[in-house]
């Protein structure tokens, strides 16, 4: 597709020209943002291969790419540029791969993953449970056994390099300075190797007792809570704070030791949000993490949560990792000789701390809340205030008590419905399990490495595919960037319901 001037200067269009690419998780939003990036940037690689597992609706995965994935809005930019480019694009360079990735082969014949194989020039590994609060059986696989698959993929077509999209969160509960190196846990007596990477087989091991033992006694709803348990408990005994976080970690040890002597690049991003400007300023795709907070805000379900105001919020839009993981392809592939680790992050470069994070959103709320039709239904009367976790405990605690006496003498009565007030506390307790850690941080993350990536490609790639978060106005971005993209392409339209007349329900 002819959007893209190739200047003889851009090292990425150069390393990327011919290539071919095996992406997997673009159903995700991440994925995505990277596929778009790739089609409209990139238009003479050789070809992207999509690994994608069918479902009911759509077993194959061409048609799945067609119905949940091509019609997706994060390609409206493409389409409405060069409509016939981009349909040509996807007849003649997507291949879609119908396969699991959590399954030996890819549930692929043997012949058929040699042929991928030998085709590939790099792999994208995207593909992830983020459920913070995932059954611990199947965030193990998904983020970390299953990337024994991507190993041998690599081995089979001759140490392909792999780029796989980890997570800065598997610094887990270590405090202070987090750089780009291999993470120590910061509970728990794992062994360390001699190559700097940590014996994760043992505890794997350990783990899968565990479960099969849990899959002994229990079964249905009580088992899948179960699981959840176990995976929260185990995750935090080694200092993590969720099973997502603590299985993504796994996952970075299993492919240091899988690829030893194999092209490795780990890619780390914070917490990922709305696009900065690519494909359009503000796209996002679903609630991501700080957005269910802002939603329960702008419903007025919270107004109190635990947080450090003074603490820094990690936050970084999802095209400036997009960019960093084609950045990161490109460098693997002109240089595949070693393991690298990279944050895409703004807590070191262009910090915002939680209650600047806050104010803006609320200041936004109070001001211009008619503008946001689908996240606000009114102007916002109370406000939202972060408190130490002692003390949200303690309010919470106190306050839901009362109610839920009151609650229980209710339905004595007979009367069905639960109390507003004792939901919102519920969704208020809910919303801090899941996303408490997040919002009282005691880290930063660094990316000089990343930074210096980006230097070392030069201007023209800082210019086409940028990575660094100073490009960030803050106020501007989750005022009138973040928050209308949040309206306009993750919320749906309100539904607005009235009352029939008495002569409309005569008539029906």
């Amino acid at each position: 597709m002819p959007h893209t001037v190739e200047q003889p200067s851009s090292n990425v269009l150069k390393a990327l020209k011919g290539k071919h690419v095996l992406i997997t998780g673009t159903t995700g939003f991440l994925g995505k943002v990277v596929l778009e990036k790739l089609v409209r940037a990139v238009p003479d690689i050789g070809g992207i291969h999509l690994l994608i597992r069918g479902n009911r609706r759509h077993p194959n995965a061409h048609d799945r790419f067609l119905n949940e994935i091509a019609c997706s809005s994060v390609f409206e930019r493409l389409k409405l540029d060069d409509p016939d480019g981009f349909d040509a694009f996807i007849e003649q360079k997507v291949h879609c791969v119908t396969g699991e990735v959590t399954a030996p082969h890819f549930g692929l014949t043997e012949s058929r993953f040699e042929q991928l194989a030998d085709r590939l020039d790099v792999v994208i590994n995207s593909a992830a449970s983020v459920n913070f609060r995932e059954e611990l059986d199947k965030a193990l696989e998904i983020n970390a056994l299953c990337l024994r698959n991507i190993v041998d993929l690599s081995k089979t077509g001759g140490q392909i390099p792999v780029i796989q999209v980890s997570t800065c969160y598997v610094n887990g509960m270590n405090a202070g300075q987090a750089h780009e190196d291999v993470v120590r846990p910061a509970k728990g007596n794992i062994a360390r190797g001699d190559d700097g990477l940590y014996e994760v087989e043992e505890l794997i091991h350990l783990l899968q007792d565990k479960i099969a033992d849990v899959k002994s006694r229990y079964s249905g709803q009580v088992l899948e809570k179960k699981l959840v348990e176990l995976g929260i408990r185990e995750a935090n005994r080694y200092g993590w704070s969720d099973t997502y976080t603590f299985t993504k970690w796994m996952g970075e040890q299993l492919l240091g030791r899988g690829l030893q002597g194999s092209p490795l690049t780990i890619l780390r991003p914070s917490i990922i949000e709305s696009a900065l400007e690519e494909p359009a300023p503000g796209w996002i795709e679903g609630v991501k993490v700080a957005d269910a907070i802002i939603l329960a805000y702008a419903r007025e379900k919270v107004a109190l949560f635990p947080g450090k105001r003074n603490g820094i919020i990690d936050v970084i839009p999802a095209d400036l990792v997009a960019n960093s993981i084609i950045l990161s392809m490109a460098e693997a592939l002109v240089e595949p000789i070693q393991h690298r680790i990279y944050q895409c992050c703004s807590g070191s470069g262009n910090p915002i701390t939680l209650g600047e994070f806050i104010d803006h959103l609320m200041v936004e709320a109070k001001e211009n809340y008619a503008s946001y039709d689908r996240l606000f239904y009114r102007r916002p009367r109370k406000p939202f205030i972060a408190v130490n976790r002692r003390l949200f405990g303690a309010v919470i605690t106190g306050a839901r008590m009362p109610l839920q006496v009151m609650n229980q003498a209710m339905k004595l009565i007979g009367s069905e419905r639960e109390m507003r007030s004792l939901r919102n506390i519920d969704t208020t307790l809910s919303l801090a399990t899941i996303f408490g850690f997040y919002t009282a941080p005691d880290y930063i993350f660094h990316n000089d490495r990343l930074l210096e990536l980006s230097q070392r490609m030069g201007e023209h790639d800082q210019a086409l595919f940028p990575v660094d978060a100073r490009r960030v106005d803050w106020p501007t971005y989750l005022r009138k960037i973040h928050m209308a993209g949040l309206n306009k392409y993750a919320l749906s339209e309100r539904k607005l319901y009235r009352l029939k007349t008495r002569k409309e329900r005569k008539a029906a």
